[in-house]
């Protein structure tokens, strides 16, 4: 049986505390089931830090700055505004500016649904991309996961992972699928892509079939020849990312799109432009197969 993506990470990060080349540091690491269990259930390496929401990160990179591959856990990534100075002002531009690394591995976990309330549903890692200096990823499978281990450990530079709650219990892998009758070029980013096949089966329904592409690197985000050659064939695309929807990366990366295919158009879809709540008709979240089914419907037309 393969392992599931909160496996996947605590093996890797067992491994590193066991090497005595890391640790881990976060709040309630131990208190609420170890963080999903994606924290090893041990002593050795873990930080538990008290409750405060602003001094992790300056302990995290200051770890880093001392020789060590800390991982650094936010538990929501609301956290990341108020972790944000040590994180872009400081890891982000020591290579550059210094000529050292602040190897951080920053493990910002989002959440959504209606326990998560207007603070906590969202993923943050759009601002975050605006700065130099700092890799961002959104894996969502075990493999992908080990892929951007391997990348960090490679290097002395911080890495942003932004995570997602529904990718813990998750053992499959993602495959781009592409079709020669394909009406529209689909990219997904996050938990959408979890609806994939969903997506899939209602436009099949319908007789329409569109190419779907998994996207794992949000910055540097690489264009392949394979998006390329989809967007050539159907002449219109949809980015769908968990976070919001304006000024972010889906926007920005169907600009990117967009401009390296000439006429084609390339439109994002993600959270409206509105503070979630708690309540069922305050929910904003990552789109589900509906409603990108819905979106895609209106493109096509």
């Amino acid at each position: 049986m393969g392992k599931t993506v909160a496996e996947t990470i605590r093996n890797l990060s067992k491994k590193l505390l066991d090497s005595n080349k890391g640790i881990v540091i976060g709040q309630c690491l131990s208190a609420v089931g170890w963080v999903q269990n994606t924290v090893p259930a041990q002593k050795k390496g873990i930080v538990e830090l008290p409750m405060t929401d602003i001094a992790g990160a300056g302990f995290a990179v200051g770890a880093s700055l001392a020789n060590m591959r800390p991982i650094f856990i936010l538990r929501f990534q609301s956290f990341l505004w108020l972790n944000a100075s040590p994180l872009i002002n400081h890891a982000a531009k020591s290579k550059e500016m210094f000529g050292y690394g602040a190897p951080v591995f920053i493990r910002a976990i989002a959440s959504e649904g209606p326990s998560s309330g207007p603070i906590h549903t969202n993923c943050y890692h759009s601002p975050f991309a605006h700065m130099p200096g700092l890799p961002i990823c959104a894996p969502m499978s075990p493999k992908e996961y080990i892929e951007i281990w391997k990348d960090y450990l490679k290097k002395d530079l911080p890495m942003l992972v932004s995570e997602h709650r529904r990718s813990y219990k998750e053992k499959k892998e993602f495959r781009d699928k592409k079709f020669i009758n394909s009406k529209l070029s689909l990219f997904l980013i996050s938990a959408s892509r979890f609806e994939a096949d969903k997506i899939l089966s209602l436009m099949k329904s319908k007789g329409i079939y569109i190419d779907i592409f998994h996207i794992l690197w949000l910055k540097p985000f690489k264009i392949k020849k394979s998006y390329l050659k989809s967007l050539l064939k159907t002449k219109i695309g949809l980015v769908v990312d968990s976070t919001y929807e304006i000024c972010g990366v889906s926007e920005h990366i169907a600009f990117k799109l967009m401009h390296n295919v000439k006429n084609t158009k390339v439109h994002n879809l993600g959270m409206k432009d509105r503070s979630p709540g708690c309540s069922p008709k305050l929910l904003n979240g990552t789109p589900d197969a509906a409603q990108i089914v819905r979106k895609i419907n209106s493109l096509l037309k």
